[in-house]
């Protein structure tokens, strides 16, 4: 009897994949993003990179280790991806104090009040760039140029979404907007914003390594992208003079950044394809609202964070079926 059955603990199911294996691998989706934003920035996206990693990683240890008096954790990589996330979503011209304050906020309050990794509620790197946006709007919005952008001024770019908002407020219709790049640019990233969020094409192919590589599913940033081009594609067919085109929407801002390495952090995100496709929709639906009606042009981060808040209750009600249950 005893060679047909062994009886033990749990985990019965194992891989080969580890902590550091899976966010080595994000790293890896997210070099053609910081690539090319090296490449439209210049020198200031390394100082960014580099300001915004070493103080994520740093933070981590010093309070690991002097506040809460347990070992280090920052060789498993999650602090690294909390630093360049966190540096993606922040101007490359923001002053390097802003980048520090905006790393304690992400480790301190994001991450480690809640117990570290796999306790955190939210999403740290939104944390840190949400408290950053109400701490310091001035030069959270004061974008740069890029080197696709001859003759603007190096602090006065405008993003597409700010284009946008301005000129509706301003009665202006969608048709005369002045200033807003192609879909095909847009999507390249010819345009200005964050440091991580200008090419939407190359951040959809770190979305698709991770998908091979099984690091994330497709619930969540599908549900994301088709609820924000229908809703806004609703709206566009309704009055084409105050709403813009869905694949504006699509293209511009921090979407693709925030629904395909943002949204779908294991820790903060549903466990069940059902309950993600339910989170994603949520995403999607504030997301849009936000840009279309709220005072901000810009609604993703306020968006993956409050429906992070309500994880725990999609988790609760939205459960796999029980293995020989009815």
């Amino acid at each position: 009897m005893s060679k047909l059955l062994t009886v033990s603990p749990s985990p019965h199911v194992h891989s080969n994949d580890s902590t550091q294996k899976i966010m080595l691998r994000v790293v890896y989706a997210m070099i053609p993003a910081m690539a090319w934003g090296i490449y439209l920035f210049g020198f200031d996206a390394i100082r960014v990179g580099l300001i915004s990693t070493i103080s994520c990683v740093g933070i981590e240890y010093l309070i690991q280790k002097y506040v809460m008096k347990v070992k280090p954790s920052i060789t498993d990589g999650s602090a690294l991806i909390t630093g360049i996330l966190l540096a993606f979503n922040v101007p490359a011209n923001i002053p390097w104090w802003i980048i520090v304050i905006g790393a304690i906020a992400a480790m301190g309050i994001g991450k480690l009040s809640f117990g570290g990794l796999g306790a955190n509620i939210f999403n740290p790197a939104l944390v840190g760039r949400v408290f950053l946006l109400i701490s310091f709007p001035v030069q959270m919005t004061s974008w740069p140029s890029t080197r696709m952008m001859d003759g603007v001024d190096a602090v006065s770019a405008a993003t597409p979404l700010g284009l946008i908002k301005e000129g509706i407020k301003n009665g202006i219709p969608v048709a005369q907007l002045e200033g807003l790049p192609k879909l095909s640019e847009m999507a390249i990233g010819f345009n200005s914003g964050s440091l991580g969020e200008v090419s939407a094409l190359l951040l959809v192919i770190g979305g698709l390594y991770m998908l091979w590589k099984k690091v994330i599913t497709w619930q969540t940033p599908v549900s994301i992208l088709l609820t924000v081009v229908l809703v806004s594609g609703i709206f566009w067919v309704i009055d084409p003079e105050l709403y813009v085109n869905p694949f504006i929407h699509l293209f511009t801002g921090g979407l693709m950044l925030g629904a395909v390495f943002m949204a779908t952090d294991m820790v903060s995100s549903p466990m069940t394809g059902k309950g993600q496709l339910i989170y994603g929709f949520g995403i999607g639906l504030i997301t849009i609202a936000i840009r279309m009606f709220g005072a901000y042009p810009e609604g993703i981060s306020f968006a993956i964070l409050i429906m992070n808040a309500f994880v725990p209750l999609i988790n609760m009600y939205v459960k796999p079926k029980r293995f020989g249950g009815n």
